[in-house]
């Protein structure tokens, strides 16, 4: 299996340099005001830009509306949208129908119920990325430096294309996320989860 790697939060020139100088296969941007990494479209704008074809591009957005959508992906043409908010999975289908982009969706878990939250997303997103969810009073749905135990996620298939930032079990850490037939996109494991 080829393994891809996946570095997000990326606000400034030197460490999206620094990133795909190490070779990443995918850079990702926020556009969440709250978040510590979050990028003004300017600056979006000129950080996409700079990615010069040498990596993909993907845009974390929080229950971004259709006028923030459509500007953004104006400036940046990402290839990828990583929707990290409350969006259904209608909203997720049409989104993929509108911008025609490959569409990843974030699910919060803490305990293995939250894993049938998850269900309806298989069929809208291209990719299922759970996150632990957030401690109480966190203004951030995710990225928030918790850990999940990875072995809630036993008995997924793995086939379905699925990512897992978190992990809090040292015999996971080496599978990132579960490859769709043919292809695979994954993230280094990191000692400390990073804010979206």
């Amino acid at each position: 299996m080829t393994v891809a790697i996946k570095i997000c939060g990326i606000s400034t020139e030197d460490t999206l340099d620094a990133a795909l100088d190490a070779g990443a296969d995918v850079v990702g941007f926020v556009s969440f005001p709250k978040s510590p990494r979050h990028v003004e479209p300017d600056r979006l704008a000129a950080l996409a830009a700079k990615v010069g074809g040498r990596a993909r591009v993907a845009l974390l957005t929080v229950d971004a509306d259709d006028a923030l959508l459509t500007a953004l992906t104006a400036v940046a043409a990402p290839d990828i949208l990583q929707l990290h908010g409350s969006e259904t999975p209608e909203r997720v289908a049409e989104l993929k129908e509108r911008y025609g982009r490959e569409i990843w969706k974030a699910v919060a878990i803490s305990d293995a119920s939250d894993l049938a939250r998850a269900e309806p997303y298989w069929a809208a997103a291209d990719r299922v990325l759970f996150d632990a969810k957030p401690p109480k009073g966190s203004v951030l749905p995710g990225g928030n430096g918790v850990a999940f135990d990875w072995g809630l996620l036993a008995g997924l298939d793995p086939k379905r294309p699925s990512c897992f930032p978190g992990a809090s079990t040292p015999a996971t850490s080496r599978r990132r996320c579960a490859p769709r037939p043919l292809q695979s996109s994954t993230s280094r494991p990191a000692s400390k989860a990073r804010p979206a």
